[in-house]
């Protein structure tokens, strides 16, 4: 409950808020844990599929829903998420989140047919949410916006590391007769406990608890549903049917419609669970709105690329995964760089400009290759990339952190979460279905002609040359074509970017401002 304080204890509270450096560290190694398995829930599986699916008799349509389910799950939850961690106990929330993932990690593993392992993956999506949207707003609350940048290269090697390893640890589990593929979805519970204990001893956080709050969940639900149905129409689109058809007509305008009774609600509840006054804040719009570029671009872009230098390159899974390191390189130099020098000098925008220009630059680059590019000039091209995402992505979240008051940071970080996050769903489905598009036309027959993508990918090592040949040229193409689609909207990021506004950053943490406002006048 709200309390009256008097200026001494209100500053006794703010000190308790303050944690030295040391105590920064411990509390963020289980804070980076949570992250860490979050990823790993999303990459582990990605070589393990094919297994996993044909021993449990799934179809195609499963094959796809098996990653939808969780990506549905996890995209529609942050906004809840980031509005509860306004409410209550952060420290807790982050803790349930790390449960949820346990409960759905062990479920998956155990799974017996298809449709249990999808529901067990929409838990694990729920907690991958929770983290989401958690990890970076219990950041904002123990370390002040001046001091982000500083660790901002500890959470871009643990993203390096888990999008690196997932892929690889997947394949070696599944390659391994005494584990199977049921442990890529064991192997993430002893992370997810060990955080849960880490957390449990290492963060200090003021809990601020509020008098009369009500949870809305009646706009939960509509965001959510509506959000699930248009992530499904994009998802099936071009797949199951058409993209201008019946069954696309009545998702969109179904999807539509919830979510303008969504708008409706939460204009007029008092705690809303996305408050819809954040948006008149100029920083917070144009980062929400580069931050759904930013996820369109780099997402729908980079997830067919190890699709590309298997089939069009003909390295083999695990090679792929490692061909990637100059990608992952570059984000993480980039981030740890860029954030030390916005510590030191508390300039930030130069960061957002620079990187939104790189991932341009690497996105035209890339638009440019084919299955006979050099692998050394791919390379280049990737770490001029992921140079770029890492100068912008973190930076932008730290933008809208410092210009909202402490009382909707949640909200206004689980908001850029969201939107990055769908940007991500839509770019992955709607480039995906211009790559089949593409592949299909390209090839004729082969395929199925249709641009459906029902058909299944070839194995290029069992074709004869001629054909693997076309194969091959085909989904290079089809790749460069991805990538020139994403440039101008990387581009579009580029100029969203330009019109953000530069403010001092704030030198308190989220706490000690939360106190502030609590006690001002």
């Amino acid at each position: 409950m709200t309390t009256t304080q008097d200026p001494a204890a209100g500053t006794a509270a703010s000190t308790r808020a303050v944690m030295d450096r040391r105590q920064v560290l411990q509390a963020l190694s289980g804070l980076m844990m949570g992250v860490f398995v979050a990823i790993l829930a999303g990459t582990v599986v990605s070589n393990a599929l094919p297994t996993i699916i044909a021993d449990l008799g799934g179809s195609q349509s499963v094959y796809t829903w098996v990653v939808t389910a969780e990506l549905l799950a996890m995209t529609t939850t942050v906004p809840l998420w980031g509005k509860l961690a306004d409410l209550f106990s952060q420290k807790l929330l982050v803790q349930s989140s790390l449960g949820l993932f346990v409960v759905g990690s062990l479920a998956s593993g155990l799974a017996q047919d298809t449709t249990m392992l999808i529901a067990a993956r929409v838990v694990q999506g729920i907690g991958a949410g929770g983290l989401t949207a958690l990890v970076q707003i219990v950041m904002a609350a123990m370390i002040p916006p001046r001091e982000l940048g500083r660790y901002a290269g500890i959470f871009g090697a643990v993203f390096a590391v888990g999008t690196v390893a997932g892929p690889l640890i997947g394949g070696v589990l599944v390659d391994t007769s005494w584990l199977g593929w049921r442990w890529c979805f064991f192997i993430g519970v002893p992370f997810a406990l060990l955080a849960i204990v880490l957390l449990q001893k290492t963060l200090k956080l003021t809990q601020v608890t509020r008098e009369g709050v009500r949870v809305d969940w009646l706009g939960a639900l509509l965001i959510t549903a509506g959000v699930s149905t248009l992530l499904i129409w994009v998802t099936l689109a071009g797949n199951s049917y058409d993209w201008v058809s019946v069954p696309s007509a009545l998702l969109v305008a179904g999807g539509l419609v919830v979510l303008a009774l969504a708008v409706w609600v939460e204009s007029r509840v008092s705690d809303p669970v996305v408050p819809l006054t954040i948006f008149r804040n100029r920083t917070v719009a144009l980062t929400v709105v580069a931050s759904a570029l930013v996820g369109i671009a780099l997402f729908g872009g980079t997830v067919f690329l190890s699709q590309y230098f298997q089939i069009s390159l003909g390295y083999s899974p695990t090679a792929a995964g490692l061909l990637s390191l100059p990608m992952i390189f570059g984000l993480l130099v980039s981030s740890t760089v860029a954030g030390q020098l916005i510590t030191r000098t508390a300039v930030w925008k130069r960061y957002l400009v620079v990187g939104a220009a790189l991932m341009t630059l690497g996105f035209g680059a890339l638009a440019t290759i084919s299955a006979d590019t050099s692998i050394v000039l791919i390379g280049v091209y990737m770490l001029v990339m992921g140079a770029g995402v890492g100068m912008l992505m973190q930076n932008l979240v730290l933008a809208a952190q410092n210009d909202v008051p402490a009382a909707q940071l949640g909200s206004a970080t689980s908001v850029l979460s969201f939107f990055r996050s769908l940007g991500g769903t839509i770019g992955v489905s709607v480039l995906g279905a211009v790559l089949a598009a593409r592949v299909a036309s390209d090839l004729g027959a082969l395929g199925g002609g249709s641009g459906s993508g029902e058909a299944a990918v070839p194995d290029v090592s069992t074709l004869p040359a001629e054909v693997r040949t076309l194969v091959q040229d085909a989904y290079g193409n089809a790749t460069a074509e991805l990538f020139l689609i994403a440039t101008p909207l990387a581009a579009l990021a580029l100029i969203v970017v330009l019109f953000i506004k530069e403010k001092a950053l704030k030198t308190t943490t989220g706490a000690q401002r939360l106190e502030e406002e609590r006690t001002a006048p």
